[in-house]
């Protein structure tokens, strides 16, 4: 894809995210069966129901932009994905674990943080506003998983895991 306008940006930003949620709706349900702490298999089964819910909205950014729903891989997203699996196969002790398992969530949700904001201020310059609405949404959700991430990081699980 020749990346040539802005539009041609965003829609390569489309795809890209389309690829990172379906990787992430796989991924999370793992992340849950591993998780040791009962509040933190919770975080993930959470947010694997608002990512099922982000798959649903991009593919409706499709619809208003007028093209096919398709991902396009994404290297930075299957490399976030690769280290949560190789903490979930190495991490001997569970609340070490745990805390991996944060940081490995955490850092897919800075990824989509920085995409979602670029797509909104994107679809704002083109005048996108529906999808504006959506992507915002979704960005909104994915402040709020890492908030909670945080918040479990920092109240109990780290504590327990040094």
């Amino acid at each position: 894809m020749s990346l040539k306008t802005l539009d041609d940006l965003f829609l390569h930003f489309l795809k890209d995210m389309y690829f990172a949620e379906k990787q992430l709706v796989k991924a999370l349900p793992k992340m849950a069966k591993k998780a040791s702490s009962p509040q933190l298999a919770e975080a993930f089964e959470s947010h694997l129901a608002e990512t099922k819910e982000h798959v649903s909205r991009l593919e409706q950014v499709f619809e208003i932009v007028g093209k096919t729903a398709r991902a396009e891989t994404c290297p930075a997203i299957k490399g976030i994905v690769e280290e949560g699996e190789e903490i979930m196969s190495e991490a001997e002790d569970p609340e070490a674990l745990d805390a991996g398992l944060i940081a490995a969530a955490q850092a897919a949700e800075h990824y989509e943080i920085a995409r979602y904001g670029t797509m909104v201020a994107w679809a704002e310059k083109l005048g996108i506003k529906d999808a504006v609405k959506i992507l915002n949404t979704t960005l909104d959700e994915e402040y709020s998983a890492d908030k909670k991430l945080s918040a479990l990081a920092e109240g109990s699980v780290n504590k327990k895991a040094a």
